[in-house]
């Protein structure tokens, strides 16, 4: 029994020293640590890697918490090595500053497969009919032969909201041989099975200018008309049927058109100027694409004005009272009237008045774009041709590719509230100097060729307005797609 009592008391003993020794080796290797890392801070976190979603070199950035001068004492051999370690990283950044520079403008004028682009081979009436064009002999003929004529648009302020016109224009230009781009942002395919989107070659905005009104002989205009058989059309197709509309893409740019058909084909992403006409369900920022107008003033070239070849600090020129939240302009108006070096004034298309529009802007630093009947207008787009800096005021305003464009690189922005306040606007032009100007000044110049419409449209050298477009487009591509496969769960393949 002794010899029981006291093996156990020996094996207490051995528990506990075991305990005590183990939680002295944890404590000592745990000063060790701590130690080790007082001594060289930058041993758990000396390299920061920064990489781009692309094809570039991935590059090491030194962390400055690791140079010479943050660190105390003596420099050991290790630290000499870790300098040598940092001139070598940094000769490697230099070697590809330039590489990584063009990743950023990549983000831009991306390189990837071209989008591929179902379209409808739907009657004239819809598009080129409605600028008078007419099959010569063969009524099955759809669409006109782009390489021996063009249609002509008709132009004036229908300009505006072409973007229909010089889309459709691509797509069909980008089945010629003629196409020689070494590369395309969206290229047309026959078979809707291969095609990322479906295209709707409706010209809506033109639909809408031309035949909105009715005449006597009417019921209805011929636009209403053309936009209840559109949905007809467009409905009855299997690929809406597949997709229920989400993958369709339909422009409705002019924020009067498609002003019934949209509340019937609002699952398709639509082509816009804003959405100040429309209800959130119907369009918004998240499904749909805002395209800029045409700029109706002739771009700038050869610009070297600059800073001080611009007299006048602040322009605007057009339609002061307006309807809607188009208020602060007849308010600034009263506001802006009499200071020095400001040029506000009535003016309308009449007596040249786009030239004259053009000139007084190519000869102001600042131009005022501010909210009208809706958030936006072609005013914006005129002034980025003339190089002048944009001053918006408009809240609600949504901008063309704003998720790869920075517009705060040559554009003020100021909330209505602000702009309101005596002074405030002034205050502010005023206060950026000939550098802060120079820059955004030439920013302007590097991406007014962002919105720019031609045909034939420039490839990823030089991308312009329908470049950037079906860009837009393509980036929203995957989550069309995911959509579509979700409105698909309970159909069977066809």
């Amino acid at each position: 029994m002794v010899e029981r009592s006291n093996s156990r008391f020996l094996a207490v003993i051995i528990t506990r020293k075991s305990i005590i020794f183990l939680l002295i080796s944890i404590l000592t290797v745990a000063s060790w640590f701590l130690i080790f890392s007082s001594t060289n801070p930058n041993r758990v976190l000396d390299y920061i890697s920064v990489s781009e979603p692309t094809d570039a070199p991935l590059i090491i950035i030194k962390n400055s918490n690791s140079s010479p001068q943050n660190r105390e004492g003596a420099e050991t051999e290790e630290h000499k090595n870790e300098n040598r370690g940092a001139t070598k990283t940094e000769s490697f950044i230099n070697e590809n500053r330039a590489k990584t520079l063009q990743c950023i403008e990549n983000k831009v004028s991306p390189s990837p497969t071209p989008l591929k682009v179902y379209m409808y081979d739907m009657s004239p009436e819809f598009h080129f009919g409605l600028l008078g064009w007419k099959p010569e002999r063969n009524n099955d003929v759809v669409w006109p032969d782009i390489r021996v004529n063009v249609p002509h648009h008709p132009g004036g302020l229908n300009l505006q909201h072409s973007v229909e016109y010089w889309l459709t224009l691509d797509l069909l230009f980008s089945e010629l041989p003629e196409d020689s781009r070494s590369s395309r942002a969206a290229v047309r395919v026959k078979n809707s099975s291969e095609a990322d989107v479906v295209f709707v070659p409706f010209f809506s905005s033109l639909s809408y200018n031309r035949f909105s009104k009715v005449n006597q002989k009417q019921k209805k205009s011929q636009d209403r008309e053309l936009q209840d058989n559109l949905v007809r059309y467009v409905t009855s197709q299997k690929e809406w049927k597949i997709s229920g509309g989400k993958d369709h893409v339909i422009m409705a740019h002019h924020p009067n058109s498609m002003s019934t058909a949209r509340h019937k084909l609002y699952p398709a992403m639509f082509v816009v100027a804003d959405f100040g006409r429309y209800s959130p369900r119907v369009a918004n920022v998240d499904k749909d694409i805002v395209a800029p107008y045409k700029h109706l003033v002739p771009s700038y070239v050869n610009d070297t004005s600059g800073f001080d070849g611009r007299p006048i600090l602040l322009y605007f020129q057009g339609a002061i009272y307006r309807k809607a939240g188009g208020f602060v302009r007849q308010e600034l108006y009263y506001l802006l009237k009499e200071e020095k070096g400001v040029h506000f004034s009535f003016g309308n298309v009449r007596n040249h008045g786009i030239t004259k529009a053009g000139d007084g802007m190519r000869s102001s630093k600042f131009c005022l774009n501010i909210a009208g009947d809706t958030p936006s207008s072609n005013r914006l787009f005129d002034a980025i041709a003339s190089h002048c800096v944009p001053v918006i005021i408009s809240d609600d305003i949504e901008l063309p590719y704003e998720d790869v464009l920075n517009y705060n690189e040559f554009c003020l922005f100021v909330r209505s509230s602000d702009a309101l306040k005596k002074g405030f606007l002034m205050g502010l032009v005023r206060s950026i100097g000939r550098e802060e100007y120079n820059k955004m000044w030439k920013r302007l110049k590097e991406v007014e060729k962002y919105f720019v419409f031609r045909f034939p449209s420039k490839d990823n050298n030089g991308d312009d307005a329908v470049q950037m477009i079906w860009k837009a487009v393509a980036r929203k591509a995957p989550l069309v797609k995911m959509k579509v496969h979700r409105f698909q769960r309970f159909k069977r393949p066809f």
